[in-house]
Parts: C-alpha cells; sequence; structure tokens
C-alpha cells in the first residue's frame, strides 16, 4: 500500500527569519503515524504546539502565518512563514512530522525550500505502518478577486498551473507561465531551489510595517526598478513564476494531506490560496479522503521523488 512516511532521524539548523530578522533555531523530528505537521514553540515554558490545518491560518501578509487558537492566549502564539517548509514536506512525500522552532517565525534560510529538503534527505526519509491519505478533488472550487483568482479542478494526480504579472523589466524578460505535473515533473530537481523576490523600493514600507527585516542578498533575489541585482541572477529562466508555484504547494499542504488535483491559478497568493482550501473544506460533497491498497493503483504522484523511502 502507499504508506505514510515521517523522517528517520532529528536533524537541525539556525537561521533568520525573513521578516521577523531574529535568530531562530530550528528541528525537524519524526513523528508517529497520524501525527500531521505539528509546529511547537519550545521558545514558550511550556511549549505549545500548532498544528498545520487550513483553518489555523491567520495572517498571509507576505506569508503564511499559522496561530495556535482563536482566543485568549493561544491567539498570541504563531509560527510564521511555513510555506517552504510545508512546500519541502510536501514535495517528498512527509506526512508526520515535529517542527521545533525557538521564534515565531521558521528561518528563511537561502529564500527557497532547497535547504529544507537537504535537511530532510539528511536525516533520512522512513515508510511507516499506516496507509498515506489524500485528498481527492470531486468537485470544482474557484475564488476570485479582482484579476487574480485560484482554482482546484478534479484530476488523478497533483498538476499545478500558475501566471503571473508584475509589469517589471526583469520580469517581464523571463517565463511568466508555468505548468507542472508531478507525474513527471521532479519537485527537487524543478521547483524546490526558486527562491522569493521582492524590490528594493518597496523595502522601506515592508520594514515600517515590520516585515522583511531579515530580508537579504543571500535569501531572495532583489530588483530595483529595472534589473535583478544578485551578482549571480536567477537560477533558471522562470524562477520567478516557478517559486509562486513552491508557495503554492506549501499553501495547499496546509490542507492537511496531498491533494488530487489540478490547481491553477493566476496572480494569487497566500490569501487567495487559503481562501480555496477553505471553501473547499466546506464543501463536503466537493472532496473524499482516500487511501491506496496496493501503489499500482495509485496515480503515477510525485514519483520522481517519491521514489525511494
Amino acid at each position: 500500500m502507499m504508506r505514510q512516511r515521517t523522517i528517520r532521524s532529528l536533524v537541525r539548523t539556525t537561521g533568520v527569519g525573513l521578516h521577523s530578522g531574529e535568530r531562530v533555531e530550528l528541528v525537524l523530528r519524526p513523528a508517529a503515524a497520524d501525527t500531521g505537521i505539528v509546529f511547537r514553540r519550545v521558545d514558550l515554558d511550556p511549549p505549545v504546539e500548532i498544528r498545520s490545518e487550513a483553518s489555523r491560518v491567520t495572517d498571509t501578509r507576505m506569508a503564511s502565518t499559522l496561530t495556535a487558537g482563536d482566543s485568549g492566549e493561544a491567539a498570541q502564539v504563531r509560527v510564521a512563514t511555513v510555506e517552504h517548509l510545508m512546500s519541502a514536506l510536501a514535495g517528498l512525500g512527509i506526512d508526520n512530522l515535529y517542527v521545533d522552532v525557538t521564534a515565531a517565525e521558521i528561518p528563511i534560510l537561502d529564500g527557497s525550500a532547497g535547504s529544507f529538503v537537504f535537511l530532510i534527505q539528511s536525516a533520512g526519509i522512513v515508510e511507516q505502518a499506516a496507509a498515506k491519505k489524500f485528498i481527492r478533488v470531486l468537485e470544482s472550487v474557484e475564488i476570485r478577486d479582482g484579476d487574480k483568482w485560484v482554482r482546484l479542478d478534479p484530476h488523478f494526480g497533483f498538476r499545478l498551473k500558475f501566471s503571473i504579472e508584475f509589469g517589471h523589466p526583469a520580469i517581464d524578460a523571463t517565463i511568466q507561465e508555468v505548468e507542472v505535473d508531478f507525474a513527471e515533473t521532479s519537485y527537487v530537481r524543478d521547483v524546490a531551489r526558486a527562491r522569493t523576490f521582492g524590490f528594493m523600493q518597496d523595502v522601506e514600507y515592508l520594514r515600517a510595517h515590520g516585515l522583511a527585516k531579515g530580508g537579504s542578498f543571500g535569501n531572495a533575489i532583489v530588483m530595483d526598478e529595472y534589473r535583478v541585482l544578485n551578482a549571480d541572477g536567477l537560477r533558471f529562466g522562470d524562477e520567478f513564476v516557478k517559486h509562486k508555484i513552491l508557495d503554492a504547494i506549501g499553501d495547499l499542504y496546509l490542507v492537511g494531506h496531498p491533494l488530487l488535483a489540478a490547481y491553477s491559478a493566476h496572480k494569487s497568493g497566500h490569501a487567495l490560496n487559503n481562501q480555496l482550501l477553505r471553501a473547499l473544506l466546506e464543501r463536503r460533497e466537493a472532496w473524499e479522503i482516500v487511501t491506496f491498497s496496493e501503489r499500482r493503483e495509485a496515480p503515477k504522484f510525485f514519483a520522481l521523488d517519491w521514489a525511494h523511502a
């Protein structure tokens, strides 16, 4: 059968929060079957757990932020910028994991999911004695906001299509629409290394609002009004739109299980992605939980990166 997965051993790293600028220690620990992805604020006494669920997303300004509860002290306990780590976990098929952090934000590392992929692969991946659960989309769900939109359609696999419009010379010179089908595309090779990006003219505004305090050329693609300022340029010609795909994979994994669906979006972001998940979950007839007793019954799903336990 298709089995759940966790990591083989504990692994740790240290970095800074992209928005807070604070030093953060991150520890990934194995978790039992059916645990899910659980964040733990170990800097608090006692530590506070925050489950990775769509309903726990409370802030989507420039990142996806989870909150421990809806009221009282729990409503003040957060962990921000979870999407890159969640994307790596989705890309490597990790179902169960404890994520210990010493601050209110996941470290940004190099601005992509590549560093998290390396951490997970360094820890090793093991299959568990429980069936992997998928959410299969049965009916189309769509969210629109002006000219921005996002949509899930039934599909026996996992496919994403994204298009962007920024009206910026450096971005306009690159590929702005990408479709990725994980039956034939490697997450690790083709998506994970795409970095987040931002504009120099926005930095002062963002920092005045408590954002981007930890941003640098080492963890983001930075542009002025005309060009990319990073000395090494882009990693590949579709890096901007590929990062939007990377973000979407992480945001969608907050639904709690891998999706069997086709995702498509134009100018979407964290807010619309979360609204899409909430709309899907509210329509109970639009989805179902499925497992596969034999691997041959399952879709050719993340085949290039899920090939080995």
